[in-house]
C-alpha cells in the first residue's frame, strides 16, 4: 500500500477508484495484451479520457480521501504511480493486488478472482476511515466492480445476511482464508451505510439497463462529464468543476460540444437529477472562461444545450443515500449474469482481436 498524500484532517468524503478501464484504458483479454500492458512505460499508458481531470477536481474539493484499489499486481507499482503523476494525479492509498504471492503459493483462482480479492480489500480499508466519512466509488464494466462495491455498501449498510453473503463468496471461488476475512470484518465494521453512489465505466459498451438490478445507486456512465453531472446534483462537485471536466473532453480529447450535450440529456434521462443542478450548470458554461476556456460560442452552445436538457427534467429531491433506498439485490442471481455478460464480452474482444 502506498500513500504519498495523505490527508493532515480527516475526510469527510472518500472516492474509491479503480484502475484498468476505469483510469487507464488498458487491455487484457488476451496474453499478447497482458504483456504489452506489463511492460509499458508510463508515458505510453492511456487514460480514460476525463477521469484524471475528475480526480484533480474531487482533490481540490478537500479533505477527501483519493484510494485506489486495483486488480493490477503490485510488481507494476513503480510504472503506475509514475503515470498518475504525470497525469498530475494525486492519492492517499494505492492498493495492488499481491499476483505473485498468489502464484508462488499455488493459488491460481486468486490470480482471476476479483470479488475473493476487492471485497475484503475494500471492507479493510474501511477500518481506517473516519465513521462520518461518505463515499462515492468508481469502477467499470469489464468484470464484478458493480457487484463487488454493492455488496460492499449493502454490508456497510446492514443489508445483506451473513449466509447469503458466504453464498456468495464461495460462489465465486473465493478461498477460505478471503471468505473468513470478508466475514470478520463484516461483523466488526460499523454499520454506517457511508456509500453514497457507484459509478461504472461502460468501456465493454454494455447496455446501461443491465445495472437496474442494482438500484439506483448504481450509475452507469459512458463519460466522466456524465459522472460530473451526477456529482454536482449529489453535492460533492461544484458547477464550475464539471464544466471544466467538460471543455478538458472538448479540448484535449476530440469531444465535440455535441458529444457533451447528448451525455448530458442521457444523463437527465437515466438519472433522477433535479433541474435546477443543469440549470447551473448551464449558467457555469456561459460564464467559465479558465482555465480551460471554450470559444463563446461553444459555451453558448453548451449552456443552450444543458437548458434544454434542465426543460425535459422534473424538480426532484436530492439524491437519496443508502439509508432511503431499499433495495433488495439478487446477488446470486446477478453473479450469475454477470458471468454470462463477461465472457460474452470477453468472447467479443478476442473475436475482433483476431480478425484485426
Amino acid at each position: 500500500m502506498s500513500s504519498p498524500e495523505t490527508t493532515s484532517t480527516a475526510p469527510r468524503h472518500i472516492f474509491r477508484w479503480d484502475l484498468d478501464k476505469t483510469y487507464l484504458r488498458t487491455d487484457f483479454d488476451t496474453i499478447r495484451d497482458l504483456l504489452r500492458t506489463a511492460f509499458e512505460r508510463p508515458e505510453r499508458k492511456r487514460t480514460v479520457p476525463g477521469a484524471a481531470a475528475l480526480l484533480r477536481e474531487l482533490k481540490a474539493v478537500g479533505p477527501v480521501q483519493i484510494t485506489i484499489l486495483s486488480g493490477s499486481p503490485e510488481q507494476m507499482r513503480e510504472t503506475l504511480e509514475a503515470k498518475l503523476r504525470l497525469d498530475g494525479v494525486q492519492w492517499d492509498e494505492f492498493v495492488l493486488k499481491p499476483n505473485l504471492r498468489n502464484l508462488l503459493r499455488l493459488r491460481l483462482r486468486a490470480l482471476r478472482d476479483q470479488v475473493g480479492y476487492k471485497l475484503p480489500a475494500l471492507l479493510n480499508a474501511r477500518t481506517r476511515a473516519e465513521g462520518g466519512a461518505s463515499e462515492t466509488l468508481f469502477g467499470d464494466d469489464a468484470e464484478a466492480d458493480a457487484l463487488v462495491y454493492s455488496l460492499y455498501a449493502d454490508i456497510l449498510g446492514d443489508r445483506i445476511g451473513e449466509q447469503t453473503l458466504l453464498a456468495v463468496l464461495e460462489k465465486c471461488g473465493a478461498y477460505r482464508d478471503a471468505i473468513d476475512e470478508t466475514l470478520r470484518l463484516a461483523r466488526a465494521l460499523e454499520k454506517t451505510d457511508p456509500v453514497r453512489r457507484i459509478f461504472i465505466h461502460l468501456d465493454r459498451k454494455s447496455d446501461p439497463a443491465f445495472f437496474r438490478r442494482y438500484g439506483a445507486r448504481v450509475v452507469p456512465i459512458y463519460n466522466y462529464f456524465q459522472a460530473a453531472i451526477v456529482l454536482v446534483h449529489d453535492g460533492v462537485l461544484s458547477a464550475e468543476a464539471a464544466v471544466r471536466i467538460g471543455a478538458v473532453l472538448a479540448i484535449e480529447h476530440d469531444f465535440d460540444v455535441r458529444d457533451l450535450i447528448v451525455s448530458a440529456h442521457d444523463t437527465a434521462f437515466r438519472v433522477p437529477i433535479d433541474r435546477r443542478v443543469l440549470g447551473q450548470l448551464a449558467d457555469a458554461a456561459r460564464a467559465i472562461v479558465d482555465p480551460f476556456p471554450l470559444h463563446a460560442a461553444e459555451r453558448t452552445e453548451l449552456a443552450k444545450g444543458l437548458d434544454g436538457a434542465a426543460a425535459r427534467t422534473s424538480l426532484v429531491p436530492p439524491a437519496p443515500s443508502g439509508a432511503s433506498q431499499p433495495f433488495v439485490i439478487d446477488y446470486l442471481a446477478a453473479l450469475a449474469d454477470d458471468r454470462a455478460r463477461w465472457e460474452a464480452a470477453k468472447a467479443r474482444a478476442r473475436r475482433d482481436a483476431r480478425e484485426a
